[in-house]
């Protein structure tokens, strides 16, 4: 076994067991730090791995500038003191994704990515359902469900990945058959210095891919250098980009289905599905299996999900959207309900500025506003009501509502102010909704 100390992990959770798993059927043996006390998956590691040694509490630089290579998981910034004086030293400095592209270079299998501010893990769904549809043997990971290195399988034809923008700051050579950066939007401004720092991270998977698909009505998407490139949208196509046209999907001139036939809710999610399309074309997917996934698909949980309907009332959950740009989506894609939206929104809003849902906020007829920064959000419109619990946002919500409305759980935040996580709090706003009709038939 190699030295231990030749190779560095830091962070231990999910990605950092398939750091040490990756490496150690390599035959070495790392060292894993982690800034945490008692990090996730210790217990894992310890009955696993009983020669993998873990600091945890935080990070020794004496151990840092002894490496050879130092792998971050995603959720630790590399301008983190200790791994700058790394970087100052020219030790390299990669990232779980960074060793899955080295370890793929030389196997018949193809790689697409997705990034974005919003949307990532419906297109990313999407284009594996496709890709199911038409027979491929595919993987499906990276940001979303298992870690890109416990995906290696020389089976494997296609792997789709969903790619977060800490991810692709330790990633360097992912040569991609297709990949889109979807949307830009403010996000983890907790992390970046502006939101030019934050789309730069984003648009580093261009330079890792043959062909490059950007939103035409995001212009922040556009690669800045001339490669293979194609747009989407949902306006009217030129020659070979995607679009709709006439209310149908179409690729150039060829159709593809009408939108009435699709299954997908939402103006942002047909863009999605469009987005899907245009990168399964990439990959030899035939328009068939593409026309079945879209037919049939109606989205992920806690993403712009309908739960409960209830005296005429619409439930959805979109609790996903942990960003300002997910909940004006949201709000666009429910058009032609203007008006007639019961928002809920609030939690840590990671430093975001909430001024661009000001314009959106007209189709509000109610902001009900929760969380660490809700004051900040209700600030924004003259009919917001500020509550103490997602219980209290509900319950509120149903008073007012009146059959024909839609309350709209979007909270434009993220949810570690109150909850575990998202999933958390859509499954909360899921049971409160359907207790509302359960308590009418008890009634």
């Amino acid at each position: 076994m190699v030295n231990h100390k030749s190779h560095l992990i830091l962070g231990l959770g999910a990605t950092g067991l398939s750091v040490v798993r990756y490496l150690h059927g390599q035959g070495i043996t790392p060292l894993v730090m982690d800034s945490r006390q008692n990090p996730p998956g210790a217990d894992t590691l310890a009955a696993e791995f009983p020669d993998v040694e873990l600091i945890s509490g935080g990070f020794d630089c004496r151990y840092l500038v002894q490496a050879t290579q130092i792998i971050v998981s995603p959720g630790i910034a590399i301008d983190t003191p200790e791994i700058r004086a790394a970087i100052d030293m020219d030790i390299e400095v990669i990232g779980d994704v960074e060793l899955f592209a080295r370890a793929i270079k030389e196997r018949d299998a193809c790689v697409i990515g997705i990034t974005g501010s919003n949307g990532k893990s419906t297109v990313t769904t999407l284009v594996a359902e496709m890709a199911k549809a038409a027979g491929i043997n595919y993987a499906v990971g990276g940001n979303i469900g298992i870690p890109v290195l416990d995906l290696l399988q020389s089976d494997i034809e296609l792997y789709v990945l969903e790619l977060s923008s800490f991810q692709l700051e330790t990633t360097h050579s992912l040569n991609c058959i297709s990949a889109t950066c979807l949307n830009i939007s403010e996000d983890h401004m907790d992390r970046y210095s502006d939101i030019e720092a934050y789309r730069q991270a984003k648009l580093r998977l261009y330079s890792q891919t043959r062909f490059a698909l950007f939103n035409r009505e995001d212009e922040q998407t556009e690669p800045k250098d001339p490669m293979n490139q194609n747009s989407f949208g949902l306006s009217l196509p030129d020659n070979d980009e995607w679009g709709v046209c006439e209310g149908k999907i179409v690729h150039g001139n060829a159709e593809i289905i009408s939108l009435q036939d699709v299954a997908l809710v939402g103006s942002h999610n047909h863009a999605n599905l469009i987005a899907a399309m245009a990168l399964a074309y990439q990959a030899d997917i035939e328009k068939a299996a593409m026309v079945e996934v879209a037919s049939k698909f109606t989205g992920l949980e806690h993403r712009f999900e309908t739960v409960v309907n209830h005296n005429g009332v619409a439930y959805i959950n979109d609790s996903k959207a942990t960003n300002v740009g997910a909940t004006v989506a949201a709000i666009e894609g429910l058009s032609q309900h203007l008006g007639d939206i019961i928002l809920i929104a609030g939690g840590d809003g990671k430093g975001a500025d909430f001024k661009p849902l000001v314009p959106v906020l007209k189709a509000v007829s109610h902001l009900i506003t929760l969380g660490k920064d809700g004051d900040k959000i209700a600030a924004l419109s003259e009919h917001s009501i500020r509550v103490n619990s997602m219980a209290d946002a509900v319950n509120k919500a149903a008073q007012l509502a009146i059959a024909g409305d839609i309350v709209l759980l979007s909270p434009a935040c993220a949810s570690l102010d109150m909850y575990k996580n998202f999933m958390e709090r859509g499954d909360d706003f899921r049971q409160l909704a359907e207790g509302l009709s359960a308590e009418a038939l008890n009634a």
